[in-house]
This record gives structure tokens, C-alpha cells and sequence, in this order.
């Protein structure tokens, strides 16, 4: 594990310098709309994006079928390259660098949770960004999930980003 630089002010110890954004997305639209959010932050911080998305695994009883694996794998790749594809329209859109923050982009089979905190430690990141439904009543249930459980489970900042009100204006299917 690399040691934490930290910001100095007067000689007292600040926060730790962002220089590593794991940029968990689930592929919804809240998760575009997060990836704004750690894009932003990394431009500030000249700090990099490491990109994941993890796919549960495929249940014990299903793994002999073949087709199921091939399939699992030609989505990986497709999920993969669609990353891609987003961070060049956001470029593109915002008219600010994006493809060039990106230090890496992993799809992966696993329980999410998991996934987002071995990433985490093991690619060193310095914070967490990902999206959440969260809404009203419905909110403890979705934040429950995956949001709850790495917020509960990791000592590193997460930035949990909710929907965006309507009034927001943020049209994804420009972006």
C-alpha cells in the first residue's frame, strides 16, 4: 500500500490528496450522472479515474451451459468498450478532458460490494464515487444495497451521488 500524502496547512495535517477516483457505475442513468460528479473531481485534483462496473456471477446450477459463459464474456467486452464510448461523448459534450483521466477501465464478475472494495484497496484509490436511487420512502431500500454496504465497509471517503431533481436539465441521451 503506498503511503497517503496529505495537504499541509500551518504545519496541522489536512485531508489526504485525491489523486485516485474509483468510479463504481451500475450502467444506469444515476450512474452517468455520478460519473459527472468524479470527472469533475478529477479535473480539480489532476487525479485519475479508475472505472468499474462488476456483473454478478452467474448461479452455481447454470454454470455447465456453456452459451451462458460466451455470452457473460462477449457482455463484458461489450460493457467495456460502451465505457469507452461514454467517456468520448463526454468529452465530446462537455468539450473538456475525460478519455485522458481515465487510468483504467475493468469489468468484472462478482457480488458488487466486493468488487468496489477490492478495488478500492487494491488499485489504491484514494475515494469512492457511485450513484444511488435513493428517493422518499424507497430510499433506505436502494441505499441498502450496494451504496449501504460499501459506505459501511470501507475507510475511505464515498461520495454517494442521488438522482437528479427533474429541474436539473440533465439530458442523458445527449451525453
Amino acid at each position: 500500500m503506498r503511503p497517503r500524502k496529505t495537504c499541509q496547512r500551518g504545519g496541522r495535517k489536512m485531508i489526504p490528496e485525491i489523486k485516485k477516483i474509483l468510479y463504481a457505475t451500475d450502467l444506469s442513468q444515476n450512474s452517468s450522472y455520478a460519473f459527472l460528479y468524479a470527472l469533475d473531481m478529477a479535473r480539480r485534483n489532476d487525479a485519475r479515474i479508475f472505472i468499474l462496473h462488476a456483473i454478478e456471477p452467474i448461479p452455481r446450477h447454470l454454470l455447465g451451459l456453456q452459451y451462458q459463459l460466451k455470452r457473460r464474456d462477449d457482455e463484458m467486452e461489450s460493457i467495456k468498450n460502451g465505457l469507452q464510448n461514454f467517456c468520448k461523448k463526454v468529452e465530446a459534450e462537455e468539450r473538456a478532458p475525460c478519455v485522458g483521466l481515465i487510468s483504467k477501465i475493468v469489468v468484472k464478475i462478482g457480488h458488487p460490494v466486493e468488487e468496489i472494495l477490492n478495488a478500492a484497496d487494491g488499485e489504491s484509490c484514494d475515494v469512492i464515487v457511485l450513484g444511488t436511487h435513493g428517493k422518499g420512502f424507497l430510499e433506505n431500500t436502494f441505499l441498502g444495497s450496494v451504496s449501504k454496504g460499501v459506505l459501511h465497509r470501507t475507510r475511505k471517503p464515498v461520495f454517494i451521488i442521488p438522482l437528479p431533481s427533474e429541474e436539473a436539465g440533465i439530458d442523458f441521451d445527449a451525453i
